[in-house]
C-alpha cells in the first residue's frame, strides 16, 4: 500500500562551480592549455584579455529572468536582476582601441602543426615499389593495416585469411598470407612485420653482416630463446660449446637489436602528447629559492564587451524589451556567468596549486637548494594539507600529474612525497633514502653474482636500517631493478 510521507532529509551536493574547480585542478598545465582553448571557442561571452580589478560579477547575485508584467515587453528591469556594473570596468576600452585589437587578432597566424609520416605510410610507399600481382597488393596492405604502431603483427595469420574472404571478396588461406608477410618484413625498419619478440630480433640479425658473433646470436635465439631470456648462460655455454668471451659478444649483438622498431618511427599524436611541461619553476640563487607558474600557453581571461553592451542597449532603451529580446538576453545571461564561473575556476586553480607548491618548498628546502636526494624530508598529504589549509584530497589533485622544474631537473611533485621509518637508533628517514642505498649497492654489484633481496636486506641492516625481506623487494620493484637472476651477467 502506497503512503504519501514528509521527510526533512539535509544533502551535501557539489555545485556545478565546485565540480569545475576539482576537474581543472586535476589538470597539468599542457591539459589546461587545451580546455582554455576549447572554452574560448565554446563560450563567446569568454575572450582574451586583462580585466580589470574592479570588473567583479557575481553569478549568485543574478537569477534567471522570470516572466512578468511590466514595460512594452512585458518584463520589468526588476525581473531581469541584469547588472551592468558587474561586467563593465571604470575604465571603459573605446571603440576603436576594440576594433584594433580585434583586426590585431584576426592578423595572427596560425601555428602550423607538423604532420609527420605514419609507419603504416611508410610501408605502404616501400610496398609501391614492388611489382606484385593485384590480389597480393591487396593482401599486403591489408597486413600492413594490421601492424601495430610498435612495428609487431600480432594478429594471427587464419584470422587475417578470414578478413580477405568475408570483406575483400580474395579466396586465400593461412598459407598464401605467410610469403607476403616475409615480404613486408623485409621492409624498413627492420624488424617490422614480426609476429613476436624472437622473429624481430632474428630478422633484424639476419639483414646484418653475418660475422661469426651474429651467427652464433641467431643460434642462441633459434635454439636457446627461453635460456636466454631466463639468463641461464651454463645451458647455452654447454650446448654451443663455445667460451664466454664468444658468448659475450653475441649477447652484445642481440642486446644492440631494437625490440620495438615501429616505436622510434614517431609521428604519432601519442608521441606529441608525451612531451613534458612543467607547471611550476622553482630557481635558487645565492640561498633564495623562488617560485613561479608556468602559464606561458594560458591567456589572461575576460567577459566580452560585446556582450556587455547588448546588456548596456536593453537596459537603456525600453523600447527594446520586448519577449524576444528578453529571450536573448536570457541566453548572454547564462554565456556570461559560465564566463565568469570559468574565469574563477582558473583564478583559484593557479592559487591552490600556489600556495601548495609554497608548502612543498618550505618543506623541502634543504632539497630545492642543494639537489641531493638523500636531504628529502619524509612528508605525506597530511604534512602538505596541514600548511596550506586545504583538503587532503585537494592535495592529491594538485600532486597528480604534475611537474617542477628545478635548477637540478625536472622532478614529478609525487617525487617529494615519501613514507618515513626509523632506524635502529629512533631517528625519522625518508624511505627515498633506503632507496638511494638499494640503488647504489645494485649498481655496485658484481653481476656475474648479483645480490638477491636477502643480502640488500642484510646490508641495510648493517647501515642500522631494519628492514624486511619483503620491503626491499618492494623498495627495488618501484626502481624499476629486476630480480637477482635477471640482473645476471657474463
Amino acid at each position: 500500500m502506497l503512503k504519501q510521507q514528509l521527510r526533512q532529509q539535509l544533502q551535501q551536493k557539489l555545485s556545478p562551480q565546485q565540480i569545475q574547480l576539482i576537474r581543472l585542478l586535476e589538470l597539468p598545465a599542457i591539459e589546461l592549455e587545451e580546455k582554455v582553448k576549447h572554452e574560448l571557442e565554446e563560450n563567446p561571452a569568454l575572450e582574451e584579455g586583462k580585466e580589470a580589478p574592479e570588473d567583479d560579477y557575481d553569478v549568485a547575485e543574478h537569477d534567471n529572468p522570470d516572466d512578468g508584467e511590466g514595460s512594452e515587453g512585458g518584463e520589468s528591469d526588476a525581473d531581469l536582476d541584469l547588472s551592468l556594473g558587474d561586467y563593465m570596468s571604470e575604465d571603459d576600452i573605446p571603440e576603436y582601441k576594440l576594433q584594433e585589437m580585434r583586426e590585431r587578432s584576426e592578423k595572427k597566424e596560425d601555428i602550423p602543426f607538423s604532420v609527420s609520416e605514419s609507419l603504416n605510410e611508410f610501408l605502404v610507399q616501400q610496398l609501391r615499389l614492388r611489382n606484385l600481382p593485384e590480389k597480393e597488393m591487396k593482401m599486403a596492405e591489408y597486413i600492413i593495416g594490421n601492424i601495430d604502431d610498435d612495428g609487431y603483427l600480432r594478429r594471427d595469420l587464419g584470422a587475417i585469411a578470414d578478413d580477405l574472404v568475408f570483406q575483400a571478396g580474395l579466396n586465400v588461406e593461412e598459407k598464401d598470407i605467410y610469403p607476403i608477410l616475409q615480404i613486408i618484413q623485409d621492409f624498413e625498419p627492420a624488424g617490422v612485420g614480426a609476429r613476436n619478440l624472437q622473429e624481430c630480433l632474428l630478422i633484424q640479425l639476419r639483414k646484418k653482416e653475418q660475422t661469426p658473433e651474429t651467427r652464433i646470436a641467431i643460434r642462441i635465439l633459434t635454439d636457446y630463446f627461453d635460456e636466454f631470456t631466463r639468463k641461464h648462460y651454463d645451458k647455452i655455454l654447454r650446448g654451443l660449446e663455445i667460451n664466454e668471451e664468444t658468448l659475450k659478444k653475441s649477447i652484445r649483438e642481440i642486446t644492440l637489436l631494437d625490440p620495438k622498431p615501429g616505436i622510434a618511427w614517431g609521428g604519432t599524436m601519442e608521441t606529441a602528447m608525451s612531451q613534458i611541461v612543467p607547471d611550476f619553476i622553482v630557481d635558487s640563487n645565492n640561498g633564495e629559492i623562488t617560485l613561479s607558474m608556468n602559464n606561458r600557453g594560458i591567456p589572461d581571461l575576460r567577459i566580452n564587451q560585446e556582450y556587455v553592451d547588448m546588456f548596456q542597449d536593453y537596459t537603456s532603451n525600453k523600447a527594446n524589451q520586448t519577449s524576444d529580446r528578453k529571450n536573448a538576453v536570457q541566453f548572454v545571461k547564462q554565456k556570461l556567468d559560465s564566463a565568469q564561473w570559468f574565469i574563477d575556476a582558473v583564478k583559484q586553480r593557479q592559487e591552490t596549486l600556489q600556495r601548495t607548491m609554497e608548502a612543498i618548498i618550505a618543506l623541502q628546502k634543504d632539497f630545492f637548494l642543494t639537489g641531493d636526494e638523500s636531504s628529502l624530508r619524509p612528508m605525506i598529504l597530511k604534512d602538505v594539507a596541514e600548511r596550506t589549509g586545504y583538503d587532503i584530497s585537494t592535495i592529491s589533485r594538485v600532486s597528480n600529474s604534475k611537474y617542477v622544474q628545478t635548477n637540478f631537473g625536472i622532478y614529478p611533485l609525487k617525487y617529494f612525497f615519501s613514507e618515513s621509518m626509523q632506524t635502529d637508533k629512533g631517528e625519522e628517514i625518508s624511505t627515498r633514502e633506503v632507496k638511494k642505498i638499494v640503488k647504489e649497492h645494485v649498481d655496485a654489484e658484481d653481476k656475474r653474482k648479483p645480490l638477491t633481496d636477502e643480502e640488500l636486506a642484510a646490508i641495510l641492516k648493517e647501515k642500522g636500517y631494519v628492514i624486511a625481506r619483503r620491503t626491499v623487494a618492494k623498495y627495488r620493484e618501484q626502481l624499476g631493478i629486476p630480480v637477482a637472476r635477471l640482473r645476471k651477467e657474463i
